[in-house]
């Protein structure tokens, strides 16, 4: 997406009516982020409908939880999701759970603008994102965060994911 071919890009609270859409973006997102972390075989195991299930729940949550997706020419694109920290040892109160966006929209500005529909301007939160995800970090480092030298390492897909917590 250039600026000759700027589209119609909107940012706004996820409806129950996007779950099916939510469902292949973040299936896909998952295949684009992950690929050389999780083997083929756990990916090929992610289903778009699995995927919708998990949406339909995330979109039914309360008013302390963000979600949010970006629509292109009014197709889901990306989402993005924070709410109360879900960790006991939490350095903040609030948690920004997952921003993903197709690969073919980074660079675009709609990760910052989906970032900032979930997140208060210079509000305190920490997101926890893969260790070896340069480009996550690159982008949290330009929002403020820091690494606090946290790291976990959680089940994912079958497999094992080491992630690294940032602050702000």
């Amino acid at each position: 997406m250039t600026a000759e071919t700027r589209t119609d890009i909107v940012v706004r609270p996820v409806r129950d009516v996007d779950a099916e859409a939510l469902g292949r973006v973040h299936a896909t997102c998952w295949h684009e982020t992950y690929d050389h972390l999780i083997s083929t075989a756990a990916l090929e195991a992610v289903s778009p409908k699995r995927m919708a299930e998990l949406w339909t729940h995330w979109a039914s949550q309360g008013e302390d939880y963000r979600m949010h997706a970006a629509l292109v020419d009014g197709e889901i694109v990306g989402f993005v999701g924070s709410g109360p920290a879900r960790d006991d040892d939490a350095p903040r109160p609030r948690e920004l759970y997952f921003i993903y966006l197709l690969d073919q929209f980074h660079g675009t500005g709609i990760g910052q603008q989906l970032f900032d529909a979930a997140v208060g301007k210079g509000e305190g939160l920490y997101l926890w994102v893969a260790d070896d995800n340069p480009r996550a970090h690159r982008f949290y480092a330009r929002n403020g965060f820091v690494l606090d030298g946290a790291t976990q390492v959680q089940p994912f897909l079958g497999e094992e994911l080491t992630e690294v917590r940032f602050v702000r």
